[in-house]
């Protein structure tokens, strides 16, 4: 089956399950990659770097398996039809851009938490990203049915994107599940939602058209 798989997915998976290992082995010194809000002077003086904007995407909680396990099911799940559709090049220029939107969400939203007083902690794991793949996922294939994991529920995919969509907004906005990046999950969709309308020419980026549910023009 992983022989199989489009080769940006199978890179994407691979990547990821490098960095896991490279996190056990290296530990505090892959700090750097992780992303830190502005002027926190986080742990050992840390503070945002440009390239923490994608480079955060490949990193995973390295003291247990279900964060970086569910990340990469997901990313099988959704990432392989939608490249299958899109080509490598435009599937990669798009899951990119949900990690580094995510992540630029989840910047602004962390800076200000710092500003407040709060405590400059990093931010880690490919969630945005996925969440981007789910929304895409939803809008070209808004009818197929799928499985949750917890509970094993089938619904629709769009529906599904509706559902996972309220859960982040509301949790972003009440902190009823602290240590999450909730916002970030929620930017990796807006920038990934905002992208598909570019690429379709619709508004904000241009008149719209006819449109097409299967393939983003």
């Amino acid at each position: 089956m992983f022989s199989n798989l489009p080769p940006v997915t199978k890179a994407l998976l691979i990547a990821n399950g490098l960095v896991f290992l490279l996190q056990w082995v290296a530990g505090p010194a892959l700090a750097p990659l992780m992303l830190w809000p502005w002027g926190g002077d986080g742990a050992g003086g840390m503070d945002f770097m440009p390239w923490q904007l994608l480079s955060y995407g490949f990193m995973h909680d390295p003291n247990g398996f279900a964060h970086l396990i569910f990340n990469m099911l997901a990313l099988l799940m959704f990432g392989a039809p939608l490249e299958y559709v899109w080509g490598n090049r435009r599937f990669l220029t798009y899951y990119l851009t949900c990690v580094a939107g995510a992540g630029l969400c989840q910047l602004v939203v962390g800076s200000w938490a710092v500003m407040q007083g709060g405590v400059a902690y990093p931010t880690i794991g490919a969630s945005g990203g996925v969440f981007g793949l789910l929304l895409a996922y939803g809008m070209l294939f808004p009818n197929q049915r799928v499985m949750l994991l917890i509970p094993p529920i089938p619904m629709k995919a769009r529906t599904l994107v509706f559902v996972y969509g309220a859960i982040e907004l509301l949790l972003g906005f009440t902190g009823l599940q602290p240590g999450v990046a909730h916002f970030a999950h929620l930017g990796g969709m807006l920038f990934g939602y905002l992208l598909i309308r570019h690429w379709r020419g619709q508004p904000p980026f241009g008149r719209g058209g006819p449109r097409r549910p299967r393939i983003v023009r």
